[in-house]
């Protein structure tokens, strides 16, 4: 079920309206109950792997906590095969059958050593597959006591909000919240509309009306210059950070009108002033996820300076891949592991060099140079991301630098003014939050007349200017 489908619209009053009507002790099984349903306006059959690895899954932790070592180990690495068995399968299984065929063919021998299988990718498989394996490391660790209760473990797992594109969480924050019972809040309520309420803008009047453009431009590459090419990038830099981040808040905002504190996922990464801030601002749960469960345990930067380099570099291949089985999404890591390798092998020339140009004295524009440097990098990077093959990427770097010409208008010539208006009215929002702190709010302002003037404004401008053409989320396919 889609955030910004009709259905959801009538499932999320109603499923909360009952949450805060029956008593405490049934709470978890209609969050249960409502979470399957959302799960299987998709693909119902798919359900099931879920229940699969959350059965393993809770009878491991058990497990874990009760044995002694090696014991604890080895069913540790059952959960961990279990669900990245699944994983394997469903999402990296046909893409290695295909490279496999490739190589074959490279040696002039025989390929389709292994049939391909005709199976589509369950929603959200990546990321409810992450928050189980992160409950039995912390059990495994002792950082989290294994959940005795199989309906509340189904429904960490299973919780409807951030089932399908997170916060991928951790049993710490969540877990212990599914036991505590959490009374109507006016104040909490309004606050978790108003973050859904952004979060809908940013999906559906930014992100949904750039993807008109960028659709356009990237599924039609080769008709297309640089100077066009170059635009659709920007754009879908914009696009891709509405359309995670504005699920990242309806997500988070559902979850706290009904008491529950959902980790933040991003704050204002394209204000970053480097790629390492960067990505300590954008999509925060998975960033910090392969920190504590893969950079750390390589040896983070304990270790030798080539070794660190290697285990960032391994990392951001890793988390590529993650992202999905192309090479594509492999390249856009590795560029991403490059860019911080060399921020580091690079800061005391880079300093000097900002020292002897005199660009320190004056640190508002050296910061600003900053964050347009770093905002060009990560959007070179999304050129990968977005492009469907190597080919079309390589087409559209080509052409941006070496094919300059007339701007594509799109259909509608309203179109451009309304997506560098939205865009100009996001950095704006989002410049007055990053800087200027204390400073006069509409949606959170004492005066009722101007808190509901500002919903009512919001509203408008989403039934009026909101693209409705019932657009998946992008992560979705993750």
């Amino acid at each position: 079920m889609l955030f910004n489908s009709f259905q959801f619209l009538i499932f999320f009053p109603v499923v909360t309206a009952l949450y805060f009507l029956l008593p405490h002790k049934w709470r978890w099984l209609h969050l249960l109950v409502a979470s399957c349903v959302f799960y299987c306006a998709f693909i119902p059959v798919y359900i099931l792997i879920l229940f699969f690895t959350i059965g393993i899954d809770y009878v491991a932790g058990i497990a874990i906590e009760n044995a002694t070592n090696p014991r604890r180990k080895a069913f540790l690495i059952v959960s961990l095969v279990a669900n990245i068995g699944v994983l394997a399968v469903f999402k990296y299984y046909n893409f290695f059958v295909g490279n496999v065929d490739t190589l074959l063919h490279g040696f002039g021998l025989a390929g389709n050593a292994l049939p391909f299988l005709d199976i589509i990718l369950p929603i959200g498989l990546s990321f409810h597959t992450f928050q189980a394996m992160s409950y039995t490391i912390e059990v495994y660790r002792g950082n989290q006591k294994a959940e005795r209760h199989l309906g509340i473990y189904a429904l960490y797992v299973m919780f409807y909000p951030q089932l399908v594109a997170g916060p991928i969480e951790r049993p710490q924050n969540v877990l212990h919240q599914f036991h505590e019972k959490h009374d109507f809040d006016n104040y909490r309520v309004a606050h978790g509309l108003r973050i859904m309420l952004w979060g809908y803008l940013m999906k559906v009047v930014v992100a949904d009306r750039l993807a008109i453009y960028v659709n356009a431009v990237y599924n039609n590459a080769h008709q297309h210059n640089g100077t066009t090419l170059a635009l659709a990038t920007i754009f879908f830099a914009f696009q891709i950070y509405c359309d995670f981040a504005g699920y990242s808040y309806i997500a988070i905002g559902a979850a706290e009108v009904m008491g529950i504190k959902l980790m933040t996922n991003f704050r204002r990464p394209y204000f970053s002033k480097s790629i390492a801030e960067f990505w300590s601002r954008w999509h925060i749960s998975l960033s910090t996820w392969f920190r504590d469960y893969l950079y750390i345990p390589l040896g983070g930067n304990r270790r030798s300076v080539p070794r660190r380099y290697f285990n960032l570099f391994f990392v951001f291949l890793v988390s590529g891949l993650w992202h999905g089985a192309n090479w594509t999404f492999v390249i856009w890591g590795a560029l991403n592991g490059f860019y911080l390798i060399f921020a580091i092998v690079t800061k005391d020339l880079r300093e000097r060099v900002a020292e002897r140009l005199g660009l320190l004295r004056y640190p508002r524009l050296f910061e600003a140079t900053q964050i347009l440097v770093t905002f060009l990098l990560a959007s070179f990077a999304w050129i990968f991301f977005r492009a469907s093959s190597l080919e079309v990427a390589t087409t559209v770097v080509s052409r941006i630098f070496t094919q300059p010409g007339r701007l594509y208008l799109g259909d509608n010539p309203a179109l451009l003014f309304n997506c560098f208006l939205a865009i100009a009215v996001l950095l704006l929002i989002e410049f007055r939050h990053e800087y200027a702190t204390g400073a006069f709010s509409f949606a959170n302002n004492r005066n009722p007349y101007v808190r509901y003037a500002s919903y009512v404004a919001a509203v408008t401008v989403l039934l009026l200017l909101g693209v409705f053409d019932g657009g998946q989320f992008i992560y979705f396919q993750f």
